[in-house]
C-alpha cells in the first residue's frame, strides 16, 4: 500500500463524502459516465486529499461495491438473527429484494450493472462482484440447507438467478410485476424442497 493512502477500515469524514457521493453519482448515472473530479467536485474534496484515500477510480469503485456489499450483508444478518424459520428467512430475503426493485430511483443490481461495465474478469471491480456473489449464494445456500432442501446449492443457484432476473425486469419494466414474480417463484421453491 502506498504511504500517502489511507490505511483500510480507517474512516475520515472525507473518505465517507468521497464514497457517499461516488456510490450515488456511479449508481445513477453509471460507473463509466463519472469521472473522478466530478466525484471530487461534488463532494468538495481536494485531489490530495482523494487520493490520501484512493489510489484511483477504480479502488474507489472497489470501495463502493465492498460498501454496498457491507450494508447488504448487515441488512441479511440483521434478518436472520430476527428470523429463526429458515424458510421465512428466504421468503422474508424475497419479498425485501422486492421492495427495493419497486423503490423510487431503482436503477438494477449495483452489482450486475458494475459487471456490465467491469467485464475484465481480472480488474479488482469485478473481483469485488464474484465476491459479493458468492457471498450472496452461500447465504442461500446455508439458508436452503436449513430448511431441508434436497439440493441446498442448486436451490440456492435457482434463487440468486430469479433475483438476477427481478432486478432486471424491476428497471427495464414492470417493477411490482418483478416483484411478484420473484415472491412466487421463491415460495413455489421451497414448497418444491
Amino acid at each position: 500500500m502506498a504511504k500517502h493512502m489511507t490505511a483500510p477500515g480507517r474512516r475520515s469524514p472525507a473518505r465517507e463524502r468521497l464514497l457517499s457521493t461516488a456510490s450515488r453519482l456511479f449508481y445513477i448515472e453509471g460507473i463509466r459516465a463519472v469521472g473522478v473530479d466530478r466525484v471530487m467536485a461534488e463532494a468538495e474534496i481536494a485531489r490530495g486529499t482523494f487520493y490520501r484515500h484512493f489510489a484511483g477510480k477504480d479502488d474507489l469503485v472497489r470501495a463502493y461495491l465492498e460498501t454496498t456489499d457491507q450494508d447488504i450483508r448487515d441488512r441479511l444478518g440483521a434478518a436472520r438473527e430476527a428470523i429463526a424459520d429458515p424458510s421465512a428467512f428466504l421468503r422474508a430475503v424475497a419479498a425485501g429484494i422486492g421492495e427495493e426493485l419497486c423503490g423510487v430511483g431503482f436503477r438494477g443490481c449495483p452489482f450486475i450493472n458494475a459487471a456490465a461495465e467491469y467485464p475484465e474478469r481480472n480488474s479488482a471491480v469485478h473481483q469485488a462482484v464474484l465476491t459479493h456473489r458468492a457471498w450472496f449464494h452461500q447465504a442461500l445456500q446455508d439458508a436452503f440447507e436449513q430448511a431441508g432442501a434436497a439440493d441446498p446449492a442448486r436451490s440456492a443457484d435457482a434463487m440468486v438467478a430469479m433475483r438476477d432476473g427481478a432486478m432486471v425486469a424491476g428497471y427495464l419494466s414492470d417493477p411490482q410485476k418483478a416483484n411478484d414474480t420473484l415472491v412466487h417463484g421463491v415460495a413455489a421453491l421451497l414448497a418444491a424442497d
